[in-house]
């Protein structure tokens, strides 16, 4: 990545949202998950065991941030599927294989639709700030 491309994804980052930033965690998580597929396709074992270490970190860090009192029976069932995501991950590592990878794809997936959903309805049921003159 260009040195420009850094500087606008650090910009990118330390601007947004709480909820921008869940949605931008989810997205790198998944680009990581297919880079990993390609590269097994690519018998690029480096290139697959760095992607995986990346997907692991992003969702590791999604795991840590959940809040348990707030969130209930929810968070439980999120650090329940990532815990089964970061399983499926070291699988797919250890045995070069696709598979624990497409189902860990499918469940970022699924989790960054309901997000954007979550998010798009947070934003238009917040109330606008008044006009300040």
């Amino acid at each position: 990545m260009s040195q420009g491309a850094q500087k606008y994804k650090s910009t990118q980052v330390l601007t947004s949202s709480p909820e921008r930033l869940l949605i931008l965690l989810y997205e790198a998580a998944i680009r990581q998950v297919k880079t990993a597929v390609i590269a097994i396709d690519e018998k690029n074992w480096a290139k697959k065991g760095m992607a995986i270490g990346k997907a692991h970190d992003i969702i590791n860090e999604l795991n840590s941030s959940l809040d348990h009192k707030i969130g209930g029976d929810i968070a439980k069932d999120l650090e329940r599927l990532y815990n089964f995501m970061v399983t499926q991950l070291l699988q797919a590592n250890l045995d070069n294989s696709k598979a624990p990878l497409t189902a860990v794809l499918s469940n970022l997936e699924t989790l960054l639709e309901g997000w954007r959903e979550a998010v798009s309805k947070f934003q238009k049921d917040k109330p606008t700030p008044p006009n300040q003159t």
